[in-house]
C-alpha cells in the first residue's frame, strides 16, 4: 500500500515501506549479504578457475589459443549484456526470483560444458553459464543498496566484492588441483555442485529485500497511472481503496493527486517496463558515462591479467597447472585485501569529508578516497611487465601481483559505491550498465590479448596497459573533481522534465 501524496517522493532512498529491510536484524542483514557474496563467488569463480587448465583443454577437445581465447572472451561479453535484463526484471518481480533462475541456468551450463566433446559446444554452452552468473553482477550492489544506508555501503561493498575476487584467488588452485588430480571436466562438475547448492539456500533461505516504493521505474509508473485516474474512474493494474466515502469526480487531475485518505495498491508486470528508458537515463548524466568508462577499462584490466599470466606461466616458466594456480592466488589476495581495505578507507574518508562539509555529504567525496591507488596502480603494472619480460624469479612476479590487485581493487571498490549512490533509485539499472561497459571492455581486452602478448611480449604489452590504467585513474579523478556539478545539473533537468509531464 503506498499512499497517493506520496508518489513523488522527495527522499526515495528512504522512502518509508512494508518490513523495511533497514531495520532487519544484524543476523538476517549478514545472512542476506553472505547469500549473494556466495552467489557472486561462482561468477569469479567461473571466469578464472580454467586457467590453469588452458593446455589440457586445447589438446583434449581440441580447440586453438584463438578459439580457447574467444569461449572466455564471450564468456565475459555475455556475463557483461545480460544483466540489463536480469535488472529489468527484478525491478517487477523482485531480486530472489532473479537468483534462482540465473543460478539454476548456470548449474545447466556446467553440466553441459562438462560433458561436451568439441569447443564450439564448449563456447555456447560457457555463454549460457555467463547468463546466469551475470545476475548477482547487476543486482547484488542493488541488494546491499536495499538493506544498507549509504553511510555504510563503503565497507559492505569491499566485503561484498571481496567473494567474487576470491575467484581470481582460490579459483586457479582449484582448477589446478581438479585438473592434475583428476581432468579439466571436473572443474565444470564441482562449479554445477557448488552452483546448485547456492541455488537451493537462496531458495530456503533467502527473504527478498526488492521495495517497489524505493524504485524509480516503479514511481514513474505509478506517476502515469494516477495522472490516468485523475481523469477515468478505472485504471487497470490500479486498485483504489478509501478511508472514506469520496467520489472518484472530487480528484484534483492538476495534482494528480486523489482524495486525501485515499491508498492505491499498483501490480507491475514486464509489460510496464522498458529495459532501455532506465539506462538512457543512466547514460544521460556525464558523471555516470565517465565513471562507467573508467569502470570498464579497471575490469578489463583485473580480467585480463589472470589469463595473460597463466599463458606466461605455462610458456616461459614452464609451470604445471596447479602451480600455475598457486602462483595467481597472489593476485586474487591482493585483490581481497584491496578490496576490504579500500571499501572501509571510503567510508572512512567519506565521514571525514562529510564532518569537514558541515555535515553533508555527497556522493563524489568517496572517490577522492582512490586517490592513493590510483597513483601507485599504474607503476606497479608497468613494473610486472617488465618483470615478467626479463623471467625475473616468480618471487618477483607474485609480488607485483599481488600489488597490481591490492590497487586495482582499492579504486574499484570505491567507483562501484560510488555508482550505487549517485543513481538513487535507479541503482540497477546504473549497476547493469557498469557490467555492460566491463564486459564490452573485457571482451575487446581478451580478444586482443594473444596477438597483443605474442606479438609485443609482456613488457611492451603490460606498458600499454600502464597508460590505459592511468588514464582511467585521471578519469576517476574527473569525476571527482566535475562530478557534483554534471549530476546536479541532470538531476535538475530531469526535475524539470518531470513536472512539465
Amino acid at each position: 500500500m503506498s499512499p497517493i501524496s506520496q508518489v513523488v517522493p522527495l527522499d526515495i532512498e528512504h522512502m518509508p515501506v512494508e518490513n523495511d529491510p533497514r531495520t532487519w536484524s544484524s543476523l538476517r542483514k549478514n545472512a542476506s549479504l553472505t547469500l549473494i557474496s556466495a552467489a557472486a563467488m561462482i561468477a569469479g569463480l567461473a571466469g578464472s578457475i580454467q586457467n590453469p587448465a588452458v593446455e589440457q583443454m586445447e589438446v583434449d577437445l581440441p580447440a586453438t589459443s584463438s578459439q580457447f581465447s574467444l569461449s572466455l572472451s564471450i564468456f565475459i561479453l555475455v556475463q557483461g549484456l545480460v544483466p540489463l535484463v536480469w535488472t529489468a526484471i527484478s525491478e517487477v518481480k523482485g531480486r530472489k526470483l532473479v537468483y534462482l533462475v540465473s543460478l539454476a541456468l548456470f548449474t545447466l551450463g556446467s553440466i553441459v560444458v562438462a560433458v561436451s566433446r568439441s569447443i564450439g559446444l564448449v563456447i555456447g554452452f560457457r555463454a549460457l553459464q555467463a547468463a546466469g552468473s551475470s545476475a548477482v553482477i547487476s543486482i547484488g550492489a542493488a541488494t546491499l543498496a536495499d538493506i544498507y544506508e549509504p553511510a555504510e555501503r563503503g565497507t559492505k561493498m569491499g566485503i561484498y566484492y571481496m567473494a567474487p575476487l576470491l575467484g581470481p584467488s582460490i579459483g586457479p588452485i582449484v582448477g589446478g588441483v581438479l585438473t592434475t588430480g583428476l581432468h579439466w571436466r571436473a572443474i565444470f562438475w564441482f562449479l554445477a555442485i557448488v552452483s546448485g547448492a547456492t541455488c537451493l539456500c537462496f531458495l530456503v533461505f533467502f527473504h527478498d529485500t526488492f521495495r517497489q516504493e524505493r524504485s524509480l521505474t516503479y514511481q514513474n509508473v505509478l506517476k502515469q497511472r494516477l495522472r490516468d485516474a485523475a481523469s477515468h474512474s478505472t485504471v487497470p493494474g490500479v486498485t483504489k481503496a478509501s478511508h472514506q466515502k469520496t467520489p472518484a469526480k472530487n480528484t484534483d487531475p492538476e495534482k494528480n493527486v486523489a482524495p486525501a485518505g485515499t491508498e492505491i495498491k499498483m501490480t507491475l508486470s514486464l509489460v510496464d517496463v522498458n529495459p532501455f528508458k532506465p539506462l538512457v537515463l543512466v547514460l544521460r548524466r556525464w558523471n555516470n558515462v565517465v565513471i562507467l568508462l573508467a569502470s570498464g577499462l579497471q575490469f578489463a584490466f583485473a580480467f585480463i591479467i589472470a589469463y595473460t599470466s597463466a599463458r606466461t606461466l605455462s610458456s616461459k616458466y614452464h609451470f604445471n597447472a596447479l602451480t600455475i594456480g598457486f602462483v595467481l592466488v597472489a593476485y586474487g589476495a591482493g585483490s581481497v585485501a584491496g578490496s576490504v581495505l579500500g571499501g572501509r578507507w571510503s567510508d572512512h574518508e567519506l565521514a571525514r569529508l562529510k564532518a569537514a562539509n558541515g555535515n553533508v555529504s555527497y556522493p563524489e567525496m568517496r572517490l577522492k578516497s582512490a586517490i592513493y591507488s590510483i597513483l601507485l596502480l599504474p607503476p606497479c603494472v608497468l613494473a610486472f611487465g617488465w618483470i615478467c619480460q626479463e623471467r625475473v624469479h616468480v618471487s618477483a612476479i607474485c609480488v607485483m601481483l599481488f600489488s597490481c590487485g591490492f590497487f586495482s581493487i582499492w579504486t574499484y571498490s570505491s567507483t562501484l559505491a560510488y555508482i550505487v549512490d549517485a543513481n538513487t533509485g535507479r541503482s540497477p539499472s546504473a549497476v547493469a550498465c557498469n557490467s555492460a561497459f566491463r564486459g564490452v571492455a573485457a571482451f575487446v581486452a581478451t580478444e586482443v590479448a594473444v596477438p597483443l602478448q605474442d606479438g609485443l611480449g609482456d613488457g611492451w604489452t603490460y606498458t600499454i596497459w600502464a597508460g590505459l590504467m592511468l588514464t582511467n585513474g585521471l578519469l576517476t579523478l574527473l569525476v571527482a573533481w566535475r562530478g557534483r556539478a554534471w549530476r546536479r545539473n541532470a538531476e535538475e533537468r530531469e526535475a524539470s522534465k518531470s513536472a512539465r509531464c
